[in-house]
C-alpha cells in the first residue's frame, strides 16, 4: 500500500467508510503525497498527454478562438485571460504567442492562471514568466472574463449514487477484512431520478458550482469561457478511471501515484451556465470543432516549413478513432450575444438535467 493509502486506511478505520469524492480529493491533491500537488504528470515522462502537449496548434486555435471573441464583443481593457488547470503552462504560451498581433489583445489582457498544485505553479512561472496565480474560480475579479479549460472538469471529484432496491446507493471507499481498500454500497435513499436496477451515476457537484460562478462573471461583464474535456451529454455508468504511466489500473490500487479522472457530463455544466443567466452550447466533437478553426490548413502551412509531425499530429487531435470524437468541446457567453466561433447555440428543448442537478451540493448528505 501507497504512504497515502496507509493515510486513507487509517481515515477510514477511524471515521468509517469514504465518499468517492474524498477519496478522489485527497489522491489527488493531498499535500504532502497528492499526484498533482507532488509531480509533473503530462508527456512521455509522466502519464497523460493532453492537447497542447501534442502539438501547438490546440493552443494557437484556442487563443485566436478567444481573440475573435474578444474583439467580437468590443475589444474590452482590461480583461481577464484566464486558464483553469494549466499543466504545464504549454495551453497559455501557445494561445499568446498566436495572438501577440492582435492590437490591444495583450495590453488588454490580465493572464491568470487558476491552479492549486504549488509545484505545477512553479513549472507555469518557468514557461510563462510573472503571471497572476488563483486558487479558486471564486478569486477571480469582476471584469470581462476570457477563459479556457481544458482537461480540468474530468480530475474535479465525483460521487457516485448506484441504483438498488429501496433507492440509490452512495459507491463507498472502505476496508476489507484483511484491511485493503474495497468499494461497498451505503444505506440506499430515495432520489427523484428513474433508473433500471444496477445503474450508476455520477454527480460533479464541484463542477456545476464553477461553471455557475464562470457563467455570473460572464452574463454580468461579458466574456466567453471555452471548456474541452473527454465526456458526453447526460452520461451514465461508471466512468471513473485510473492512469498510471499511460497504462489503466485500479482506483484503489495506488492511491496518490495515479491521475484519477471521470468523464465530464457536459448537460449539468450547461444546465448551471443557463441557470447563473448565460448562453451555453451544444458539446461540438473536438475534430469537428478545430476542423471548423481551420486546424487542417495550419497543419498544412506547418507541414510545408518542416514540421514533420504536424500530419501525425492532426490526426491525433481530430480523428474519430483517436481524440476527435470523444473530446468535446463547450461555450459559454453571454446571453444577448451571439455563440463565439466554432459553437452553436443549445437547442431550447435540450435537457440539461436542470431539475436533477439543481440540488447536488446537498444531494444524499452524508452523516
Amino acid at each position: 500500500m501507497t504512504p497515502l493509502g496507509r493515510i486513507i486506511a487509517g481515515r477510514i478505520a477511524a471515521e468509517g467508510p469514504m465518499g468517492l469524492d474524498d477519496y478522489m480529493r485527497l489522491c489527488l491533491m493531498h499535500p504532502d503525497h497528492g499526484y498533482y500537488a507532488t509531480r509533473d504528470p503530462f508527456g512521455a515522462q509522466g502519464d497523460f498527454t493532453t492537447a497542447p502537449e501534442i502539438s501547438q496548434m490546440f493552443g494557437e486555435l484556442v487563443g485566436l478562438a478567444l481573440a475573435q471573441a474578444w474583439l467580437d464583443q468590443g475589444s474590452p481593457a482590461p480583461f481577464t485571460l484566464a486558464e483553469l488547470g494549466p499543466g504545464r503552462g504549454t495551453l497559455m504560451a501557445d494561445l499568446l504567442r498566436a495572438t501577440r498581433r492582435v492590437p490591444g489583445f495583450h495590453d488588454a489582457a490580465r493572464v491568470t492562471l487558476v491552479e492549486t498544485s504549488p509545484h505545477l505553479r512553479q513549472v507555469q512561472r518557468k514557461r510563462l514568466g510573472e503571471i497572476t496565480h488563483l486558487s479558486s474560480v471564486a478569486d477571480l475579479p469582476e471584469i470581462p472574463l476570457f477563459l479556457v479549460a481544458n482537461e480540468f472538469f474530468d480530475a474535479l471529484p465525483i460521487r457516485q449514487m448506484q441504483r438498488a432496491e429501496g433507492g440509490w446507493a452512495e459507491r463507498m471507499v472502505t476496508l476489507d477484512d484483511s484491511g485493503a481498500l474495497t468499494l461497498a454500497l451505503a444505506a440506499p435513499v430515495a432520489l427523484p431520478r428513474a433508473a433500471p436496477e444496477g445503474e450508476i451515476w455520477e454527480i460533479c457537484a464541484e463542477g456545476t458550482a464553477i461553471m455557475s460562478t464562470v457563467a455570473q462573471r460572464l452574463a454580468v461583464h461579458g466574456g466567453v469561457a471555452i471548456v474541452v474535456d473527454y465526456g458526453t451529454w447526460d452520461g451514465k455508468g461508471d466512468s471513473l478511471q485510473a492512469l498510471r504511466r499511460h497504462a489503466p489500473e485500479g482506483i484503489l490500487t495506488h492511491p496518490g501515484e495515479a491521475d484519477l479522472t471521470a468523464h465530464v457530463d457536459f448537460a449539468p455544466l450547461a444546465g448551471a451556465a443557463i441557470r447563473a443567466g448565460a448562453a451555453a452550447s451544444a458539446p461540438e466533437r473536438q475534430g469537428d470543432w478545430l476542423r471548423a478553426l481551420g486546424i487542417e490548413a495550419r497543419a498544412a502551412r506547418l507541414a510545408a516549413a518542416g514540421d514533420a509531425g504536424a500530419e501525425a499530429a492532426l490526426h491525433r487531435l481530430t480523428d474519430a478513432a483517436e481524440m476527435g470524437h470523444l473530446f468535446k468541446a463547450m461555450a459559454v457567453w453571454p446571453r444577448h450575444l451571439p455563440p463565439p466561433a466554432g459553437f452553436r447555440p443549445l437547442p431550447a428543448a435540450a435537457p440539461t438535467q436542470a431539475s436533477a442537478t439543481a440540488g447536488q451540493p446537498g444531494l444524499a448528505p452524508r452523516s
